[in-house]
């Protein structure tokens, strides 16, 4: 008698073949961002991420557990040349930063009122000018002195006048005295000054309490366009001052650039 024996087929294995391919994916991802400079953090975790699975995916391929070898190597690569885009951004835009920031800081200084012991000793004015010698301090200036600026910006506010506001004056409240002084700004250097950005306040009396600038047909209005090089131009503004004030504090700030300088002037 004879038996017939069935051996059972043996089911195929399943190919694990996913982690290479998220490898290539992910590499192909990171790879592309490392083209971007602001994107280069992206390409760093996605490149990582792809050598990590590429390599257990190669060690699959070794185990006989996935067939996917060229897939699961390229994801390699793509993750390594993620990586190292992503350091060459850091390194662009970190260079690129510090330029910047050098360029502001140089921009500032540019603009910053002289130092009188780098300089050179102010002429003095002649006998009977009414303009008196440029000082470079920005601080504590008096009626007819200029601030000079390292691009050779200069501004320069007179000696205050009285002045009556219009009846439909802004600024002014009853009681008060009013002042008008002239604000002169000459370009000595060799760009063009935008004056868009000029700006006025000023304080007055001994508790330097807030002047508030007068609005009327005469006076009020600022600087307008721009300044050429060589060029200069006036504008008239009046404060409204306390009745006993007998002080008045102008300052003026050419930009954003620049430091503020003052005017201490006698009105009263």
């Amino acid at each position: 008698m004879s038996y017939d024996t069935q051996v059972p087929p043996v089911a195929p294995q399943v190919m694990r073949n996913g982690l290479g391919t998220a490898a290539l994916i992910l590499g192909i991802i990171g790879t592309i961002s490392g083209f971007i400079p602001l994107f280069f953090w992206l390409a760093g975790i996605l490149g990582l991420i792809a050598l990590i699975l590429g390599l257990v995916g190669k060690g699959r391929v070794k185990r006989g557990e996935a067939n996917n070898k060229g897939v699961a190597l390229t994801g390699v690569i793509l993750g390594l040349a993620s990586l190292i885009l992503s350091v060459v951004g850091l390194v662009i835009v970190v260079t690129a930063v510090s330029d910047v920031a050098d360029e502001l800081d140089k921009s500032i200084k540019d603009t910053a009122p002289k130092d009188p012991s780098s300089s050179a000793p102010a002429s003095k004015a002649p006998a009977g000018d009414a303009g008196k010698a440029d000082k470079n301090k920005g601080q504590g200036l008096a009626d007819g002195d200029s601030s000079v600026y390292d691009d050779d910006l200069k501004v320069t506010v007179s000696n205050p006048k009285p002045f009556s506001p219009g009846e439909y004056a802004i600024g002014h409240t009853k009681g008060n005295k009013a002042y008008q002084v002239t604000v002169l700004i000459e370009n000595g250097g060799k760009e063009k000054f935008d004056t868009t950005l000029v700006s006025f306040s000023a304080t007055a009396g001994k508790d330097g309490v807030a002047a508030e600038q007068v609005l009327d047909d005469k006076v009020g209005a600022g600087f307008e366009g721009t300044i050429m090089p060589g060029k200069k131009a006036t504008v008239t503004i009046a404060f409204d001052a306390p009745k006993d004030a007998k002080n008045l504090t102008v300052e003026v700030n050419p930009g954003f650039t620049y430091d503020a300088s003052q005017w201490e002037l006698k009105v009263g």
